[in-house]
């Protein structure tokens, strides 16, 4: 399930991100990923320390606080009263994020760790992971931002989050590119799709094989099809109509996915040339290329 959005995040005063979620469902990871980002991290805070918080000097930059059933003095009604107090405040801009992931894949990594689940020491995990969905329907229910962390990787969750939150300091609409294999289906949460696959392949010229669309020799060979420039001109033209209504309309990030058959080749090329053109255009825009980080990663 890809990250859902049901308000946007304003970046008018300090940006306060509390992140919970069942036990397992990535909190740490998220957390890391949001001190990489060059957020204010604390994680397991006190609910009573936290008001506290609210009431000292600024801390200058964003927050993102880590909340679990393992806080002390936790209860629902408590975040929900913390994040009241930070609105309330008038120097913050609180937002619930809910990391969430199906009850099997949770049972699966407490039994890959061997650890005990903090609802149920004295019982089975999948008790505890019962009682701890019970128990945190109701954050879940009324999340700002919800991401399902059942099918990710840690890799996956932390651009989930720079998709999400990285751009929340800065001024206008972050772009990102990224290239994919339609053999491990499309990317989550990207806004708009390109099938490269009607382009001549560079996998079947041996000497290219080995390479990627990074490399220069892929890239002439793909520009070669007498279809490249055309479909290139027009992508950008179309790129060229959206990202300025898309910023408008007060949307913080535009995520493009360009595809062929490995996610080694085409859509590499393709990526790499869009995204150099997007940034002459002034756009601010990142990009990846998951096929090759998943070959990096094995």
């Amino acid at each position: 399930m890809a990250a859902m959005i049901e308000r946007p995040i304003k970046d008018v005063n300090t940006t306060v991100v509390l992140v919970t979620g069942p036990s397992g469902a990535g909190r740490t990871t998220a957390i890391n990923a949001f001190e990489d980002l060059g957020y204010e991290t604390i994680h397991n805070i006190p609910l009573v320390l936290l008001h506290r918080l609210i009431t000292g000097p600024s801390v200058g930059r964003p927050m993102a606080l880590g909340i679990d059933v393992r806080t002390r003095d936790f209860s629902v009604s408590g975040v929900f009263e913390i994040q009241e107090a930070f609105a309330q405040s008038g120097e913050y801009e609180p937002s619930l994020l809910y990391l969430d992931c199906q009850a099997d894949r949770l049972l699966r990594r407490y039994s890959e760790t061997r650890r005990r689940h903090p609802m149920a020491l004295a019982q089975t995990p999948a008790r505890g992971i019962e009682l701890e969905a019970e128990l945190l329907a109701p954050l879940r229910d009324r999340a700002d931002i919800l991401i399902d962390t059942t099918t990710l990787t840690p890799h996956d969750l932390k651009a989930d989050i720079t998709e999400l939150f990285g751009s929340e300091n800065s001024t206008g609409l972050a772009v990102s590119v990224q290239s994919f294999s339609y053999k491990r289906g499309v990317p989550r949460g990207v806004d708009m799709v390109m099938d490269c696959r009607f382009l001549r392949n560079p996998y079947w010229d041996e000497s290219l094989r080995g390479k990627s669309g990074k490399d220069a020799e892929v890239l002439a060979y793909v520009r070669e099809d007498s279809r490249y420039e055309p479909f290139f001109l027009k992508l950008k033209d179309l790129t060229s109509l959206l990202l300025p209504a898309y910023r408008e309309e007060g949307k913080a990030h535009f995520s493009i996915g360009l595809g062929c058959t490995g996610g080694q080749h085409r859509s590499v090329a393709l990526t790499e040339e869009l995204a150099k053109a997007l940034a002459a255009d002034g756009w601010q825009v990142s990009k990846r290329h998951r096929e090759m980080e998943r070959r990096r990663n094995a």
